[in-house]
């Protein structure tokens, strides 16, 4: 055989070899034939929970495979929120028992318990996957009650310092709080027996808290005051409830101060820690509950919180929130609790103040001055500052008389609130301004202050309505009201008007009349019956300016 032949027969070998050599490779690396799959065990599965908890209704065929993916799928929908903290859930048990059952099996099931509060059965809990919650879910589903998200609360976004609303001025408050809210005479009594808890950045040991007045909870924050910009921002809120400095001065001066830390140094909290430190709050004994933070989000644990609160005879009272929109920030958007508006020193609303049907008062919030956590003292601007005001108030009207719970002093306050805006209830003003120099001389029979609430347009019925309110402790007969409307002079009687009262005097001005002549000024003075002395006679003019086209009216 010749080396020619012998060379052609070894590489045909040599290249059968490589070619079977080949072929097992792409044999071996071809993924191994999957085992069809069964149908999921939904036995321990309650299809009405998963429902409730995920939106998900479960087919009779459905794989496990399947199932997981859905469930996690429908988690992600529900918790990975852009305002809320990423990679944790808030989930509350139904039982304790199912409660301890899944602390014991939680590290197991790559899930980090890193807060609880136990008189709830709610535990913040953070993951790596989605994957392991809703194993964990599928596994147990009877014994959840919430997943949720831990939605951020923060402090309102501070507003610009001058601000103005349809073209008004806005006036600032300053150093001049108390007078602004029509009080006079000493108040340094005022709050004396009643604690204020404040759930912040923490509270700094100012001169205007004295010595004894203020004390600490830690939730898991510390006590010392947050380092960040808005480390300050818990003190600011403090002084304005119950500051005794004259350069920081609050409304309620003896009350204690319970400084709960809910903000981490960022400014930033969440739901689950406002509502461990509503619990701790109440535990310690306070009976109001100052919360200046919100956010738009909730869930069952503040649910729960605002619930052990209002059961416990404890009110809560919460900052509307300062980006101008028809909705409040969550707490304040929960019904039961105080949400609190912002209005200048006018008693007008300012350009930031958030508002909604559930608005419930409004009270001073711009440019108030008063401590801040470095012992300067700072001015300070928006729902933040009004929230502690009406906080303070109640514990000035609970302190005039310890026979009142805080919810009955609430009601007083809101009882005697100075109406604006359109009359009655509305989505800007609540029930009205906080009026606390009426509300703490109601009993007082001599007293006489009767006013021209407000001028409001009302458009659908093209109708300018001057709102007169009764402010005094008995009913006042004989008022008169003097309208000039463009220097047309009008003369209106006030028929017997009841104490706390209101009644309306309505003018006519169509939207043709008024794209006709551009704009119509008015001006109103209510007249009191000879041998009345008006405590607050400044209130009885009122002058305005309607707009054409928009209809502004401006104050």
């Amino acid at each position: 055989m010749s080396l020619k032949i012998i060379f052609l027969f070894a590489l045909l070998s040599f290249g059968g070899i490589a070619f079977l050599s080949y072929l097992r490779s792409q044999s071996s690396n071809q993924p191994a034939a999957r085992p069809p799959e069964t149908p999921a065990d939904l036995s321990k599965i309650s299809p009405e929970d998963m429902d409730r908890l995920v939106s998900v209704n479960i087919p009779v065929n459905v794989t496990s495979r399947e199932l997981l993916a859905t469930v996690t799928d429908k988690l992600r929908q529900r918790i990975v929120r852009p305002n809320a903290r990423p990679n944790e859930s808030v989930l509350t048990f139904k039982t304790p028992e199912a409660y301890q059952s899944f602390l014991a099996r939680a590290a197991q099931a790559g899930l980090r318990i890193t807060a609880r509060i136990d008189a709830s059965n709610t535990l913040r809990v953070g993951y790596d996957s989605l994957n392991s919650i809703a194993r964990d879910l599928i596994e147990n589903s009877a014994d959840y009650s919430q997943i949720a998200a831990n939605y951020f609360i923060t402090p309102p976004v501070t507003p610009p310092q001058a601000l103005s609303r349809a073209n008004r001025t806005q006036l600032p408050v300053g150093n001049q709080l108390l007078s602004t809210l029509g009080v006079t005479g000493n108040t340094q009594s005022w709050g004396n027996g009643v604690t204020i808890a404040v759930l912040d950045s923490g509270v700094a040991a100012d001169p205007t808290f004295g010595i004894s007045r203020l004390k600490t909870v830690d939730i898991g924050l510390g006590t010392a005051p947050a380092t960040g910009t808005e480390g300050g921002h818990g003190t600011a809120v403090a002084a304005l409830a119950a500051g005794q400095s004259a350069d920081a001065q609050g409304i309620a001066p003896a009350a204690s101060v319970l400084s709960i830390r809910v903000t981490s140094d960022d400014g930033k909290s969440d739901a689950f820690t406002v509502a461990k430190g509503i619990f701790a709050a109440v535990d310690a004994g306070a009976k109001i509950v100052n919360i200046s933070l919100g956010g738009y989000g909730t869930n069952a644990a503040l649910d729960s919180a605002i619930n052990y609160a209002t059961t416990n005879g404890v009110v809560l009272v919460a900052a509307a929130g300062n980006d101008q929109t028809n909705q409040l920030t969550w707490p304040a958007a929960d019904p039961r609790v105080v949400s609190v508006g912002a209005v200048d020193a006018s008693g007008q609303q300012v350009v930031f103040s958030n508002s909604s049907r559930q608005l419930q008062i409004t009270a001073p919030g711009l440019a108030l001055q008063t401590a801040w956590s470095d012992g300067s003292r700072m001015i300070f601007s928006g729902t933040s500052g009004s929230a502690p005001i009406v906080a303070g108030a109640i514990a000035a009207v609970m302190s005039q008389d310890p026979s009142l719970t805080p919810a009955q002093a609430w009601q007083v306050l809101q009882t005697h609130a100075s109406d604006a805006g359109a009359p009655g209830a509305d989505p800007d003003y609540g029930n009205g301004v906080l009026n606390l120099g009426w509300a703490m001389a109601r009993n007082n029979p001599t007293r006489y202050d009767t006013a021209v609430a407000s001028h409001y347009y009302d458009s659908s019925s093209e109708k300018l309505q001057i709102v007169v309110q009764n402010r005094s402790a008995q009913a006042v007969a004989g008022l008169d009201l003097n309208i000039d409307v463009n220097g047309a002079l009008q003369h209106q009687p006030i028929p017997w008007l009841a104490a706390g009262a209101t009644t309306v005097v309505n003018l006519s001005i169509s939207t043709k009349q008024l794209v006709a002549v551009g704009q119509i000024e008015f001006r109103s003075e209510l007249l009191n019956p000879v041998g009345t002395t008006d405590q607050v006679p400044t209130n009885n003019r009122r002058a305005s300016t309607l707009n054409a086209p928009t209809h502004s009216l401006v104050r």
